[in-house]
C-alpha cells in the first residue's frame, strides 16, 4: 500500500468515524436531550428547607483533586478555612448558575480550595410569592439563612460571594444588619451606579422621562400597584440576559451543528442553553423595588437604599472586607456601573477589579477560573481564619 493510499484510507476512517459520532449525538440531542445536561451534578447537604428558600452545603469532594474547563487538575485542600463561605445567587436563575458542569462548577472549585461552602437557594417562586420583596429577601429570608449556616457550621463569622443581584442582596443586608461576623464580601458584576452607562443606563433613561410626566400629573406610583400584577415572567428573564448579547445567542446553534461530532462540545452546549432556557419568576414585590430604588432613583449609587416599611439600608455603614469585579464587556452592567460600591463602603479593605467576559462570561465563562473564582479563592484565603 503506497503513502497516498494509506492517507486516503485513514481519511476515509477518520470521516467515517466522525459521520457515526455526529449521528450519534444528534440522535441524542433530538431524543434524549436530559443525557446531555450536565448541570448541577455536586452532591450538596440540605441545611434548610424553607418555602421558597433553600440552603444547601457542599462537602470536600472524594477525590484527591478535581479537573477544571482548560483541562488541568487542583488537589483538594482538606484543611478547610475556619469562615465558612456563602453563595448568594440574582434571582430569576437556577442554582446551576454556580453548578453549570462538572468542570464548570464554582460550588466544587471552592469546596477543594477549602472553603466550607454553603449556597442559598431562593427557590422557584410562583405566582404565590408575588408579595416577596426587596426586604423579604435581603433581611428576614437572609438572616434565616445565616442562621442555618451558623448552626451547622458552628462558626458565627461568615464571608458572603454574590453574582449580579446576589452581590446587591449581600450588601442590603449587611447595610441593614451591620453584623459584625459578615468578615467579607465579594460581589461580581453587581449593579450600583446605573448612570455609569450600559443597557441598565438605556432603559432607565427611557423610562425616567415618562415616569416624571405620570408622578407630576397624575396620583398614579408603581409602589401602590398590586405586585401580583409586576411580576416579571420566566420567559422574560431568559430574554433579558439574551439579549446582554443576542449576536452569540443565535450564533450557538450554528456552532453546534458544525460541531455535532464533539460530544463533549455538545453536553457543553445543551447544558448552556438548558440553563439559559429555564430562568425563573422574578416576583412582582422585587420588580416593585428595584423599579423604584434603581431604575427611577438611584438610590444605590447614593448609598442609601429605602425600603416601604420605612427602613434604610446604609451600604455606606459597610466595614467587611470588600472585593468587588465587573466584566470587561458587560453591556448589562458594566464596570463603570459596577465600580462605585467601592467609593461608598466604608471598608478599610476593599479591591475593585475587571475580569475577562460579560454578564455571565465573568462568572461561567472559560476564563472566570482563572480570574474572579481563583482571585477570590486567593483573596478569601488570607481573610478566612477566626484570629482575621
Amino acid at each position: 500500500m503506497n503513502r497516498l493510499t494509506k492517507l486516503a484510507l485513514d481519511q476515509g476512517l477518520a470521516l467515517n468515524q466522525r459521520l457515526t459520532e455526529t449521528i450519534a449525538n444528534g440522535s441524542d440531542w433530538f431524543f434524549r436531550r436530559d443525557t446531555l445536561i450536565k448541570s448541577g451534578q455536586t452532591w450538596f447537604e440540605l441545611v434548610l428547607d424553607d418555602d421558597p428558600m433553600s440552603v444547601r452545603y457542599y462537602e470536600l469532594p472524594d477525590d484527591d483533586e478535581i479537573e477544571l474547563v482548560d483541562g488541568s487538575y487542583i488537589p483538594i485542600n482538606r484543611n478547610q478555612y475556619d469562615i465558612p463561605l456563602i453563595l448568594v445567587p440574582p434571582l430569576g436563575v437556577t442554582t446551576e448558575t454556580f453548578d453549570l458542569m462538572p468542570q464548570r462548577s464554582l460550588v466544587k472549585y471552592l469546596a477543594a480550595a477549602g472553603f466550607k461552602t454553603y449556597l442559598i437557594d431562593w427557590g422557584k417562586p410562583s405566582k404565590e410569592h408575588a408579595h416577596l420583596n426587596m426586604k423579604d429577601y435581603s433581611f428576614h429570608m437572609f438572616n434565616k439563612a445565616l442562621a442555618s449556616v451558623r448552626e451547622h457550621s458552628g462558626s458565627q463569622k461568615v464571608s458572603l460571594m454574590g453574582w449580579c443581584m446576589g452581590g446587591l442582596l449581600s450588601l442590603l443586608h449587611q447595610g441593614q444588619a451591620k453584623d459584625p461576623n459578615i468578615i467579607n464580601i465579594v460581589t461580581i458584576a453587581s449593579p450600583i451606579d446605573i448612570s455609569g452607562g450600559g443597557v441598565m443606563a438605556g432603559v432607565a433613561q427611557a423610562l425616567n422621562a415618562p415616569a416624571k410626566l405620570v408622578r407630576n400629573y397624575t396620583q398614579f406610583r408603581i409602589n401602590t400597584l398590586n405586585p401580583a400584577l409586576l411580576g416579571m415572567s420566566p420567559l422574560m428573564t431568559t430574554l433579558a440576559f439574551k439579549m446582554t448579547d443576542p449576536i452569540s445567542s443565535i450564533t450557538t446553534y450554528w456552532d453546534l451543528l458544525t460541531r455535532l461530532w464533539d460530544r463533549e462540545f455538545v453536553e457543553s452546549h445543551t447544558t448552556t442553553s438548558n440553563y439559559l432556557n429555564n430562568m425563573l419568576l422574578y416576583p412582582g414585590g422585587v420588580v416593585q423595588d428595584m423599579t423604584t430604588q434603581m431604575m427611577f432613583e438611584n438610590q444605590f449609587a447614593k448609598g442609601k437604599v429605602a425600603f416601604a416599611d420605612g427602613t434604610v439600608a446604609d451600604l455606606g455603614s459597610i466595614k467587611s472586607a470588600l472585593r468587588a469585579f465587573a466584566g470587561k464587556t458587560d453591556s448589562l452592567v458594566p464596570p463603570s456601573i459596577a465600580q462605585q460600591i467601592i467609593n461608598i463602603v466604608a471598608s478599610k479593605d476593599k479591591e475593585f477589579s475587571i475580569a475577562p467576559g460579560g454578564h455571565m462570561g465573568v462568572i461561567l465563562g472559560s476564563k472566570a477560573q482563572a480570574a474572579v473564582w481563583a482571585e477570590s479563592a486567593e483573596w478569601l484565603s488570607t481573610r478566612s481564619t477566626h484570629s482575621t
